[in-house]
């Protein structure tokens, strides 16, 4: 079934937006949150919830105070796709949630069926990593580029839709990931306010339509089972127009006590 007319908007936040205290995590989020050692995990599991309540909150007009936003509960299906509840009540609203860098992005919408999403960044990628994990086609698209900057963005930008089509089809990288495939339209190209068109295929799902998007050191990702629309920011400019990459789990691995 096509989705073409089905809105489908996003929201990104992360490390600095983090608020203190746990009143907007509900208690099994923040139990669980609590259990985490490791500080780059628990930064990790914090700013997706951060992204999808604040995300949820701006779709359907609650406040982002930290009571309000612990409101919203963001669990996980048994195939590990996130949905959410609202008072312990189902909006009927899909989502889908990536993070990097100490940053978060959330997809939401109504019955958007199977959709994942991926974050990265345009940063350095070896040759190892280009001749493991992408196909002979993917190769030559890197190697292609006219210099290694764009070489780079390239290797990122194939690998991050990877990473999307694989959670549409809810196996992540536990397949090879040179069982997808991604074709770009070298004509399409994304400004800071419009995305462009992709496509991941498959040998055994068929094509997965999508879209990605450049915003400064970031790409940004998307993978339908069925064709859908670009999405839509739910603010303007995105948070991720000012953001920076932040590794700061390095300071302290371990969550301090």
């Amino acid at each position: 079934m096509s989705r073409t007319g089905t809105a489908m908007r996003w929201l990104a936040r992360g490390e600095p937006h983090l608020p203190t205290g746990t009143t907007w995590l509900t208690p099994a989020e923040a139990q669980r949150a609590a259990g985490m050692r490791f500080t780059k995990r628990r930064t990790e599991y914090l700013v997706r919830r951060l992204a999808a309540k604040s995300a949820v909150a701006a779709a359907v007009g609650i406040g982002t105070s930290p009571d309000d936003l612990g409101r919203i509960a963001v669990l996980n299906r048994i195939t590990g796709a996130p949905y959410v509840l609202v008072d312990d009540v189902p909006l009927g609203l899909d989502v889908s949630l990536t993070d990097r860098a100490g940053w978060g992005v959330c997809l939401v919408g109504a019955d958007l069926g199977a959709v994942g999403c991926d974050v990265e960044i345009a940063e350095p990628r070896s040759a190892g990593f280009v001749s493991d994990f992408l196909t002979g086609h993917e190769q030559a698209l890197v190697r292609a580029a006219p210099d290694e900057p764009a070489g780079h963005l390239l290797a990122n930008l194939v690998w991050s839709a990877k990473e999307s089509a694989l959670k549409v089809l809810r196996t992540g990288l536990r397949r090879d990931t040179r069982t997808v495939e991604v074709h770009l339209d070298p004509t399409a190209q994304p400004t800071a306010d419009a995305w462009a068109p992709l496509e991941v295929r498959t040998a055994d799902a068929g094509v997965l339509p999508g879209w990605w998007h450049r915003d400064g050191p970031w790409l940004l990702t998307v993978a339908y089972a069925a064709p859908g629309p670009a999405p839509v920011p739910l603010e303007h400019p995105s948070a991720l127009t000012r953001a920076t990459p932040t590794h700061s789990w390095l300071q302290h691995p371990l969550v301090q006590p």
